[in-house]
């Protein structure tokens, strides 16, 4: 009972995320769209402390990094120059949306705490529970996901 009231939970959430905000077909490349909110990337959570510290941690303003039509945050400096050396190696897949909604063809939204480094690549996911549902099937799910990003209807990036 609980599966189907959280897949009925993700649909409702999915149905105002991607038709409630002006989807565009190939409207930006796939490498602009990164979700974000005020123009912030991942909610302001340093991509590099995934790799790093092995858990989410908050970015700071002082070291912020445009990339991609977006503002990435970082806990230090050391953190910043290593993004910034290699920004391909810590953004998350997708953009930062969900794997598992983005293998289902869907940007859905994430929290931060739910997360998987996966073969040296950051994913995030919508929560926790889908997460547990999306950690089933990794390399299934990546795969659809990775057939589905480049056709995903696109949100302009901000």
């Amino acid at each position: 009972m609980n599966r189907i009231l959280a897949l009925f939970a993700f649909t409702i959430l999915l149905s105002f995320t991607v038709y409630g905000e002006e989807p565009s077909v190939g409207g930006k490349l796939k490498a602009d769209l990164i979700f974000q909110s005020g123009g912030v990337a991942i909610h302001g959570y340093d991509p590099v402390a995934y790799f790093q510290n092995k858990k989410p941690a908050k970015g700071k303003k002082e070291y912020e990094l445009p990339w991609r039509g977006a503002k990435w945050r970082f806990g230090s400096a050391e953190n910043l120059e290593l993004f910034r050396a290699n920004p391909e190696q810590y953004a998350p897949q997708y953009g930062g949306y969900c794997a598992y909604g983005m293998s289902s063809g869907y940007a859905a939204p994430t929290e931060a705490d739910a997360w998987s480094v996966v073969d040296g690549k950051l994913y995030l996911n919508y929560n926790k529970q889908v997460q547990k549902m999306w950690s089933k099937d990794r390399p299934g799910y990546i795969q659809k996901a990775d057939r589905n990003w480049p056709q995903i209807p696109k949100k302009d990036a901000k």
